[in-house]
């Protein structure tokens, strides 16, 4: 429970206030003192309606009551809906918030038709309760005031190529750009507002009707929504193991941050939160990685999520094949766009000052190798449900297997995706393996059994390398890159994807060292001489994974719950944590971290229980 003084001038909050709701097409961030500060409506990477995350003059919404109050809030379960419980001295108020689903979706069926509303109820159960409302849309992420015309049913906002269709039960004034009111409800008084975003080409659709089949109700709307998440929850509720409540939750993080027109994932919803506050580490998230692709299928596949991981990787053979002169992109648009030339919005100050705040990211001009066996690791544990592959993506994973043979003793920019120069890091040439090990295996369904031979030389090539030059005997850890005394976290990963059992001793000693040098309790960080970086989540929860794999059941639950002690109260956990303060850094929520969360638990189980086991490495 957090206590507010509502005289307070409101400000962005910090990382951890916030909630993610999610329409499966775009993302909106509220606080716990219910202010949306935070939405791209029509895509997760189009421009923000609300953007007061990253400035205080780039819009927001705010609903809160006007005296002072302390909150408590949650996740109605099965959904990404939140309720915000206010409990003022004169009564109790309850905000629920969403983002609208299709009317009448259910089940696989999310997000296909979202409206691209945001819904917004209000009921006081005790007493009487006087509420504030500020809208102040500032569209393209803050570049533009718009105009509001009156409606019958509200206002009409415009601006540039963006329109907002404001309806609700409670009329609002408008001046300076900010519609806003206050006005008091008593037990069981209710109120709802709307507000739908469509392009200035598009006509206002609106199919939500009353139970009575009359005007468009946004409390219909509401119902609908939770009903829609409702359905597919219960579908996916197939893991049983520890810890079952948070891989639920994450499990439906991954599902917001999925754009289902495509089927791609998103790294994360936001951009530019920064993983050193006040520095310039700030980059956009907001984007589909192939490296994300085979651990997000493995978390699907956890959930019993075959669908969406099938759907995922049809995105990912689409965007990214038939490769350019052997080149494999690392990342995507939603849509499968190929260029995210990235590029700084000066006008915005940045969350706690940092800067630059970045859309775009050249990242995706990087050359790096892993990528090759992210995709045949999609392609390995989807295969039961792949059937007979298309000659085109057959001859789109040939292509990929051709180039790991090919270019693995290259040197490149490593799965994170460093600007300070090519190297051979150890964990591409892992995936480089990986890709072989799968090609190998899947040869038939291919249609490329000349190919085995080479493709068996390249991948036991790969072995003998890796074991040579990434052990370092002085510092008894496999070690980042070749012929390097510097640890990764990264390399966590082998036990993960088969290459040396959990048990082997240098994989044990590589997570001791890793656990004496790189962490801070069960914080990891990425890699030797990091600083004052963050700790990144999913390398611990790789940590805890390896330890369970290892048999280490006690010190795997150590850690697992150590590091999901720093979710906030609804789950969500961010990119990083900060090594000194312990607050949620970095984009948010990240993909990754609950990832990392779905693996960990998953292996925990399957140490406790190893008769229960799924083949999660497939």
């Amino acid at each position: 429970m957090t206590t507010r003084n509502s005289g307070e001038e409101q400000a962005a909050a910090i990382i951890s206030d916030y909630g993610l709701l999610g329409d499966c097409q775009g993302a909106a961030l509220v606080s716990r003192e219910g202010s949306v500060d935070w939405w791209c409506p029509a895509r997760f990477d189009g421009p923000s309606v609300f953007g007061r995350l990253l400035d205080m003059d780039a819009g927001y919404w705010s609903i809160r009551p006007t005296e002072n109050f302390t909150v408590t809030r949650r996740y109605l379960p099965g959904t990404m809906v939140v309720e915000t419980d206010f409990h003022c001295e004169t009564g109790d108020l309850r905000l629920t918030d969403s983002l609208s689903l299709g009317m009448g979706e259910r089940e696989h069926q999310i997000g296909h038709s979202s409206p691209h509303m945001l819904v917004r109820r209000l009921e006081v159960s005790r007493g009487q309760v006087q509420v504030k409302v500020e809208l102040a849309p500032r569209l393209e992420y803050g570049l533009i005031t718009p105009g509001f015309t009156p409606t019958a049913a509200g206002w009409e906002i415009a601006g540039g190529a963006d329109r907002l269709s404001l309806t609700g039960d409670i009329a609002l004034d408008v001046e300076n750009g900010c519609a806003g009111g206050t006005f008091t409800l008593n037990t069981r008084e209710s109120a709802v507002f709307a507000l739908q975003h469509r392009s200035s080409v598009d006509s206002l659709v609106d199919d939500s009707v009353d139970d009575a089949g009359g005007e468009p109700d946004g409390a219909a709307r509401l119902r609908d929504t939770i009903a829609a998440w409702q359905s597919w929850s219960e579908i996916h509720q197939s893991y049983q193991g520890p810890y079952r409540e948070q891989v639920q939750r994450s499990v439906l993080v991954l599902q917001a941050l999925t754009y289902r027109p495509t089927g791609a994932v998103v790294a994360a919803a936001t951009t530019s939160l920064p993983e050193e506050p006040g520095g310039s580490a700030n980059w956009d998230y907001r984007f589909g990685w192939l490296r994300d692709g085979s651990l997000t299928l493995k978390a699907l596949w956890v959930a019993a999520c075959a669908d969406e991981g099938q759907q995922f990787f049809e995105w990912i053979t689409s965007s990214a094949g038939p490769t350019r002169e052997g080149h494999l992109q690392i990342m995507f648009g939603v849509g499968g766009e190929h260029d995210l030339s990235e590029h700084s919005l000066d006008h915005l100050t940045g969350y706690a000052q940092s800067r630059p705040v970045r859309v775009g990211n050249d990242a995706w001009n990087q050359t790096q190798l892993d990528v090759l066996g992210e995709v045949f690791e999609c392609a390995w544990i989807l295969r039961d449900q792949l059937g007979e592959l298309p000659a085109q993506t057959a001859g789109f994973l040939v292509a990929v297997a051709d180039r790991a043979a090919g270019t693995w003793h290259e040197k490149d920019s490593g799965i994170w995706e460093g600007r300070e120069g090519d190297r051979d890091y150890l964990t591409s040439k892992l995936m480089c393996w990986v890709a072989l090990d799968r090609a190998v295996k899947l040869a038939d369904r291919l249609d490329a059994a000349d190919r085995v031979a080479g493709w068996e030389s390249g991948r036991d090539n790969i072995r003998a390398a890796i074991l040579e030059r990434g052990w370092n005997s002085d510092v008894n850890a496999f070690t980042g890159a070749f012929d390097s005394d510097h640890l990764d976290a990264g390399v966590l990963l082998m036990p993960i994807v088969g290459f040396l059992p959990a048990n082997d001793h240098r994989v044990l000693a590589t997570m001791d060292a890793i656990e004496r040098d790189l962490s801070t309790g069960a914080l990891v960080q990425r890699w030797t001489d990091a600083g004052d970086e963050g700790a990144f989540i999913i390398c611990s929860y790789w940590l805890a994974a390896g330890r369970a794999m290892a048999g280490q059941i006690g010190q795997a639950k150590v850690i697992f719950e150590t590091v999901s002690g720093y979710a906030n109260d609804l789950g969500l956990l961010s990119e990083e944590v900060h090594i000194h303060e312990g607050t949620l850094i970095g984009n948010f929520p990240q993909g990754l971290s609950h990832i990392g969360l779905i693996t960990a638990a998953s292996a925990i189980a399957e140490a406790e229980h190893p008769e229960n086991q799924q083949d999660h490495q497939r």
